[in-house]
């Protein structure tokens, strides 16, 4: 029998600490790229099993493995490497239904690129989800993109956050975001994001058309606008298909310009809990293409996902949640 397809994933498992200002008080939970993991599970088709490249920190190592091991499809034997350092630890305070303060304590290294070229080297595709914004360095994204030639989706969001004081995760721009653009076939960014990133260029659009040119390595840009939806930037031939992506990379024929549009969401805004949305997103969005969708439908489907993520807290069990075999409270 062949065996399944493998995704890749990089992120960083993150035991969270969630303050709102409702009666259910505070939450911990595992979250960071266990939202992602949650929905791959739920979105992904039977023929890929999810390959968690991870490292976690060894005072929660064994919790973390307990988790994994809960998450149907999620093989867990090959690609998480327990280190010494303290895991990652966020405490989320809202403060309304989405302005937030985040704060980060303890934090496992980077990975390298001798450490993850024999991980990645029998993923189909592989999916980045920059949580910390320290699952690797600039040189390592350039080999992984020179030694990995399965197709790439990268969310960059912690790229852009600093660390101020006690830890406080502040806003910046992305240094060197042009080298950074260039190290994956898709990328995907809130509205905030994609603000700082087009700050320097003066209009994020026209970055974003510029950026996925004919000539350009990045072919996709996603842009998550919170309960309005999402929307996108292509670069001129880009076919939805992923397995189209690394073809495409170096092909300097493509013709055309940039295209774009907004996909709204279908539903009623609903108040809960946000966190994990945007990580949601992109792992739905992703797992639809991979499925054969076409860019707009994948992200109807990958709006839908992300909005009833708000009616769940947490990200345990989440994958039931989106596959409709739970209901939950609405907070009041």
């Amino acid at each position: 029998m062949a065996r399944p397809l493998r995704l890749g994933v990089i992120g960083t498992l993150v035991w969270d600490t969630i303050v709102r200002e409702d009666r259910f008080g505070p939450v911990e939970e595992w979250g960071g790229i266990a939202y992602a993991l949650e929905a791959l599970s739920a979105g992904l088709t039977d023929e890929w099993e999810i390959v968690p490249l991870v490292k976690v920190g060894h005072d929660l190592a064994e919790r973390a493995l307990g988790f994994l091991g809960g998450v149907p499809r999620v093989w867990v034997e090959r690609g998480i490497k327990v280190v010494p350092e303290p895991n990652n630890r966020v405490e989320l305070v809202y403060q309304g239904q989405s302005r937030r303060t985040e704060r980060l304590r303890g934090g496992v290294p980077p990975w390298l690129w001798p450490e993850l070229a024999p991980l990645v080297r029998d993923c189909d595709a592989l999916y980045v989800n920059f949580i910390s914004g320290f699952e690797m360095e600039l040189d390592t994204a350039r080999a992984l993109r020179a030694g990995y030639p399965g197709p790439t989706y990268a969310d960059l969001h912690s790229l852009f956050l600093g660390i101020g004081a006690a830890g406080l995760r502040v806003p910046r721009e992305l240094p060197l975001w042009h080298e950074w653009l260039r190290c994956f076939d898709a990328i995907q960014v809130n509205e905030d994001e994609f603000g700082l990133l087009g700050r320097a260029w003066g209009d994020p659009w026209e970055l974003a058309a510029a950026s996925v040119g004919p000539a350009a390595e990045l072919k996709l840009i996603a842009v998550t606008l919170g309960p309005r939806g999402a929307a996108y930037v292509a670069g001129p031939g880009m076919r939805a298909d992923p397995r189209s992506w690394p073809p495409a990379r170096h092909r300097l024929g493509a013709t055309g310009t940039a295209w774009s549009a907004r996909i709204a969401n279908t539903g009623e805004s609903k108040r809960g809990d946000p966190t994990g949305c945007g990580d949601v997103w992109g792992a739905t969005f992703f797992a639809r293409l991979l499925a054969g969708s076409e860019l707009e439908p994948a992200m109807v489907d990958a709006n839908r996902a992300a909005a009833k993520n708000v009616e769940y807290r947490g990200a345990g069990g989440l994958h039931r949640h989106l596959r409709g075999r739970i209901i939950t409270a609405q907070p009041s």
